[in-house]
């Protein structure tokens, strides 16, 4: 799992999730990328879920650049515990997901393949993908998350 090796701070608050991502919206290093067309709170076990069906797929043909990275803890508190007493441990660890990011990119491969390994991805995925090529900004192929 993806977690950073140590924070400033142990604890976050939640924080907004509105707006779009201004920044990581293009495919900077790949040649084809994964699109988030809804914000969310990915986990790092889903974005590792994506990054294996990726690389099982291409079968170690090409190159993946995971775009994203989980720094933001996520506190739980014990089940059937009485309120109060602060803030409960971390849980686990979330990327946070603007719409307009790309979270992941391929290169070496053909454009087939490509597609089909960023589809099968997006279905590992808990939002709405599309996949996005380098040049051709224009023909994108929608698919829903699970």
């Amino acid at each position: 799992m993806l977690m950073p090796k140590r924070v400033k701070y142990r604890k976050q608050q939640r924080g907004k999730s509105h707006g779009l991502s201004y920044r990581g919206n293009s495919v900077a290093f790949g040649e084809y990328g994964l699109m988030a067309l809804e914000p969310v709170w990915m986990t790092s076990r889903q974005i590792e879920a994506a990054r294996r069906t990726i690389t099982g797929y291409i079968k170690r043909g090409g190159r993946v650049w995971i775009r994203i990275f989980p720094d933001k803890p996520v506190t739980q508190k014990p089940a059937e515990t009485r309120m109060g007493g602060g803030k409960g441990a971390v849980d686990h660890w979330v990327a946070v997901i603007k719409p307009g990011r790309v979270l992941f990119e391929l290169a070496g491969v053909r454009r087939d393949i490509a597609n089909e390994a960023l589809e099968r991805a997006a279905q590992k995925l808990p939002i709405k993908c599309k996949i996005i090529g380098r040049d051709d900004a224009d023909e994108t192929t929608e698919t829903e998350g699970a």
